[in-house]
């Protein structure tokens, strides 16, 4: 196989991070990682510090790049208050700039490029404002009037490629789960804090979300490879890809083996906001880590807006059942990419490395 560089765009975060593991451990690939912190581990990467907002900064780095043949575009740039910031123009701004930003340097430097992979997500079927169409489908279920970054980046990505011998793949996985510190969107530091303050009072974990939806779960690691095989399969060239787990779920039945995996015993529902644990569990948060001598840092650094996100998809505040959230994965099947995992799974292996890493405490 042709050896490749790949360029890891948002490295720190939760697809970016495990995008960079994935690569590091294949022998025909050098990577570059990009972010405005240094992940923390990075074997066989070398990191270039960016902040993609920054037009002169990209431009300013463009001859450290000028070997790249494959972009993993996972950075993004999201608002406090992050389910409403979703919709503001702000941040579809922000997103579309720092995408043309690195790809417009990387076109005029890296005459070697090869391959785009660009993530999406269920907001392209509008999962934040209405019902999925179920199953939701690619190409045929999309939200376009529905102001989303993923249209802006889309459609510039789309043009830019147009004539050229280039190619790019756009996926859209469900709620990914994994590791990441200070993530958006990263349920594990949110319900391990949430089960470590938990444990002060007792051995129960009650369940604190809302009424029942079904969904789905993609782990990181399951993600990541799919980001491999869309970089180099002739059937991903210039193609869009629903991307999960296999399975489905409904909360409530899989919060057993979140509460075990945390060291507890599952409860009956208790309805609680995991967000206010900013205000209220901070001091608390400390004191477990000095107590369990974790390396994990204070509580907002290490949750980011994963709180926020937990209460959104575990649907606190809610009071009737919810529409059912699922998308086809019969289009990346056929095209050739056939893995899955079961989610209890996915999140008991989650748990157990985060604990083995102490960054949370033990079972």
């Amino acid at each position: 196989m042709t050896r490749k560089t790949v360029l890891v765009a948002g490295a720190t975060g939760l697809v970016g991070y495990a995008a960079l593991k994935h690569f590091a451990g294949l022998p025909d690939c050098d990577i570059i990682a990009v972010s405005r912190r240094q992940p923390p581990d990075m074997p066989n990467a070398r990191f270039i510090p960016l902040d993609l907002t920054d037009t002169e900064q990209c431009r300013a780095a463009g001859d450290e790049m000028r070997g790249v043949t494959h972009v993993v575009y996972a950075a993004l740039f999201e608002l406090p208050g992050l389910v409403a910031g979703w919709r503001d123009q702000a941040q579809i701004d922000t997103n579309d700039r720092m995408l043309r930003n690195l790809l417009e340097v990387l076109l005029v430097k890296a005459p070697g490029l090869r391959h785009v992979t660009l993530l999406q997500g269920t907001k392209a079927y509008g999962v934040h404002v209405r019902p999925l169409t179920v199953p939701a489908r690619e190409g045929r279920s999309e939200m376009r009037e529905q102001p989303n970054f993923y249209w802006a980046q889309e459609d510039y990505l789309r043009a830019r490629q147009s004539g050229r011998s280039w190619t790019w793949s756009i996926l859209r996985p469900v709620l990914i789960v994994g590791e990441a510190i200070g993530g958006a969107m990263n349920l594990i530091p949110a319900l391990g804090v949430h089960a470590a303050l938990m444990r002060e009072f007792g051995t129960t974990l009650p369940y604190p979300g809302g009424p029942a939806r079904v969904g789905q779960a993609v782990d990181a690691d399951l993600l990541a490879r799919a980001i491999a095989w869309a970089g180099e399969a002739d059937a991903a060239r210039n193609e869009v890809f629903n991307v999960t787990n296999g399975d489905v779920f409904v909360w409530e039945n899989i919060w057993p083996a979140i509460a075990e995996a945390a060291g507890m015993q599952p409860a009956p529902s208790q309805p609680f906001a995991l967000n206010s644990l900013l205000e209220t569990g901070a001091a608390r948060w400390d004191a477990i880590r000095q107590t369990h001598g974790l390396v994990s840092p204070d509580l907002r650094a290490f949750v980011g807006l994963s709180l926020e996100y937990a209460d959104y998809q575990m649907r606190h505040g809610q009071t009737e059942i919810g529409a059912p959230s699922i998308v086809s994965t019969i289009k990346i099947n056929q095209a050739g990419f056939h893995e899955t995992m079961d989610t209890e799974v996915m999140f008991r292996k989650w748990f157990a490395l985060f604990q083995e890493k102490r960054l949370l405490p033990p079972k």
